[in-house]
């Protein structure tokens, strides 16, 4: 089963860019993206933009309407997300441990709905 991994961080507890912890935290990432890609359990995944770009869509009454920024004012937000494909939940959850962010930011895990394409 396919299992989304969600990241989310808050900016006031991310190491800031061009520090040792930021380098550790982002060497922490390319080796476990390149662990689960040499498993070939991998299916997806990637770093946002800042959330500064976000832009949210909702189409109300026919017309399209666009805001921009998150679609909610939240602490943490949404930096990035894998998608690997896991025997279960429990296998799900132990890579979800593993994410850097996990230390101090949150991850989501959230099992893909299956549907079949025609």
């Amino acid at each position: 089963m396919q299992y989304m991994m969600m990241i989310y961080n808050a900016d006031d507890v991310t190491p800031a860019p061009g520090t040792k912890d930021y380098d550790a935290m982002m060497a922490e990432f390319g080796e476990f993206t390149e662990e689960v890609a040499s498993k070939g359990i991998m299916k997806g995944g990637t770093e946002l933009q800042d959330v500064a770009t976000a832009t949210t869509v909702r189409v109300r009454g026919g017309k399209t309407e666009t805001t921009d920024g998150p679609f909610a004012e939240t602490k943490e937000i949404l930096g990035g997300f894998y998608l690997l494909e896991c025997a279960d939940l429990d296998e799900a959850i132990a890579y979800a441990a593993r994410i850097p962010v996990a230390k101090f930011g949150s991850i989501e895990v959230r099992p893909i709905a299956p549907h079949e394409m025609e």
